[in-house]
């Protein structure tokens, strides 16, 4: 049974105008819709991130496709975007939907903590994935996150298969990859960074940014395949040739990242303020 909207929470701030729902599965999702102002390919965006950044192990919300339906829409006034000085009704369909970490009456989830803390996130090391992943994808946004309290399980990959409780760290809202509604490749050396340069400041050479890097640089075509068939041919509106041309181009640049962060590094404003230039450049 496909999952459906069951309760309307409230509205999200942010461009997109996402709206908090329940879900008929129990469990609370910020929704982007069809017709939010930024555009219909923002949810294609997000849908196929999450497919990305799943199989890079990069923390990240669960998603699913969400139906809202006729009815749904009629008992809920308030589900609108609103669009210049008009208000729009979302329409009934599959719209976007990203997990709420916990429920929402209970579960307090910050998108700023003070420094002391942000040092002491659990999983801090995935701001570093999540650079490697938004210069692979040419994310035209800054990174975004979120942070709530948890328990981090370890496991044999990473040396540790025991719990880690304190902050987790999750990235979201993925819908200006590829340029946003653009579905184009445009570099820039400062592009998607996280706006909190502490994050970086334990960056000391290319091994901090494994596995992500290597990852990538090995991804394989029948994941980017699977991305592409979870996209609702809704939300294409024809244009299936032109996103699976974009999946192309993705995968023929996955040797240039390594070249992007150096770029980065080598910028006026470099973020990695313990890198030492005396490593060779490349991997």
């Amino acid at each position: 049974m496909a999952l459906q909207a069951r309760r309307l929470i409230r509205k999200m701030r942010g461009g997109a105008q996402a709206h908090l729902l329940e879900a008929t599965d129990g469990n609370f999702y910020v929704v982007k819709f069809r017709n939010n102002p930024q555009h219909r390919r923002i949810l294609v965006n997000e849908l196929v991130a999450a497919s990305l950044l799943g199989y890079l192990g990069i923390a990240t919300p669960r998603v699913a496709v969400l139906e809202v339906t006729n009815g749904f829409v009629a008992e809920n006034p308030e589900l609108y975007v609103q669009l210049g000085s008009r208000r729009e009704p979302v329409p009934a369909g599959r719209h976007f939907a990203s997990r709420f970490p916990g429920d929402p009456f209970r579960t307090a989830v910050y998108d700023f903590i003070p420094d002391a803390l942000l040092r002491k996130v659990t999983n801090a090391e995935h701001f570093l994935g999540a650079l490697v992943f938004d210069k692979w994808t040419t994310n035209a946004d800054s990174r975004q996150a979120i942070f709530f309290r948890g328990e981090l399980s370890g496991t044999p990959e990473s040396g540790s298969v025991s719990a880690r409780r304190g902050f987790i760290a999750q990235m979201i809202d993925n819908g200006y990859v590829f340029q946003g509604p653009h579905w184009q490749f445009r570099d820039s050396p400062l592009q998607g960074l996280y706006y909190r340069r502490i994050v970086y400041e334990e960056v000391r050479g290319w091994a901090d940014f494994e596995p992500w890097l290597e990852r990538v640089i090995h991804f394989p075509e029948e994941v980017m395949d699977e991305a592409f068939r979870r996209v609702p041919l809704e939300w294409l509106e024809g244009e299936e040739e032109d996103l699976e041309h974009l999946l192309e181009d993705l995968l023929r640049r996955r040797r240039r990242v390594p070249d992007l962060i150096e770029e980065c590094r080598d910028s006026g404003r470099n973020p990695f303020p313990n890198w030492s230039r005396l490593q060779p450049a490349g991997r």
